[in-house]
């Protein structure tokens, strides 16, 4: 396994007010692809395939407002927000057309996008990421329907470390879990709970729009996810014009845990497996 990218080198860039964690190899050719960090994670969960994929295509790796170490504010923590900023974000980085790469909290967020400005997208890959609310399972259900979010504004570093230890099935290594602990630090796991708390509401709204999103989109899922059952790849597989699912030998973090895997079916489909989705 190639060795984690130093946490040096990421950068930060403002975007209408914010400062967005992002990393950037410009090695490959062809259409970019970026990569939006999943929960409670940050960029650094691609570290395992970050090599992989880079001999090949220029990868940009973002924390999304919120999450990772990104500021936000309260108006983007839910994924229509989320999918209404990912185009001036892209704008920002310098990207015109991508190839997105968002499983978790990274699934809604860029549909979302996808179907507000398809003319950015040339394909999706998401995944482990809630379609309907009620087919969430076991830590992220009780997040999504706790009474509230004060029991969680304290310790939420801990709370983060404590799941990813408890679910993923390998060590990412001292230096990127450090990143994941300070991505949870203070009050920001209870804010980023935002995020999640609103799959009520905006998942129904989005499943109303996937027959509108032609572009197309492969979905990777955990076999064993205990948190986003592989079911939630159904509603995609129904409703999205242009699609295809994927289950691979995991838990949650099929990015990490089953990171070959996950990194082949990439490349698969960046080298024109999309174009005959």
């Amino acid at each position: 396994m190639a060795e984690p990218p130093g946490i040096e080198s990421v950068k930060f860039i403002e975007i209408e007010g914010l400062k967005i964690r992002f990393r950037r190899n410009r090695g490959g050719t062809g259409i970019p692809v970026v990569l939006t960090s999943p929960w409670p994670e940050s960029l650094y969960a691609y570290h395992r395939i970050w090599s992989i994929l880079g001999t090949e295509v220029s990868l940009v790796a973002v924390d999304m407002p919120g999450f990772g170490q990104s500021e936000s504010r309260p108006q983007l923590m839910s994924p229509r927000a989320m999918g209404q900023f990912i185009p001036t974000m892209l704008t920002a980085l310098g990207l015109d057309r991508v190839h997105a790469i968002g499983p978790d909290v990274g699934t809604s967020a860029l549909l979302f996008a996808a179907y507000a400005r398809s003319d950015l997208f040339e394909s999706l890959v998401v995944g482990s990421g809630a379609t309907d609310a009620a087919l969430t399972a076991g830590a992220l259900k009780d997040l999504i329907n706790a009474p509230s979010t004060i029991s969680f504004e304290e310790n939420g570093e801990e709370i983060a470390i404590g799941a990813i230890e408890q679910v993923m099935r390998i060590n990412p290594g001292q230096q990127v879990l450090d990143d994941y602990r300070a991505s949870s630090a203070g009050r920001r796991f209870a804010e980023a709970m935002a995020y999640v708390r609103a799959y009520a509401v905006d998942l129904p709204a989005l499943q109303a729009v996937l027959p509108s999103i032609h572009t197309p989109t492969l979905s990777i899922w955990g076999t064993h996810d205990p948190l986003v059952p592989p079911e939630n790849a159904r509603i995609l597989d129904r409703a999205l014009p242009r699609t295809r699912s994927l289950m691979l030998e995991s838990g949650h973090f099929v990015w990490e845990d089953n990171s070959q895997e996950y990194a082949t079916a990439i490349l698969q489909w960046l080298r024109g497996g999309y174009k005959t989705a």
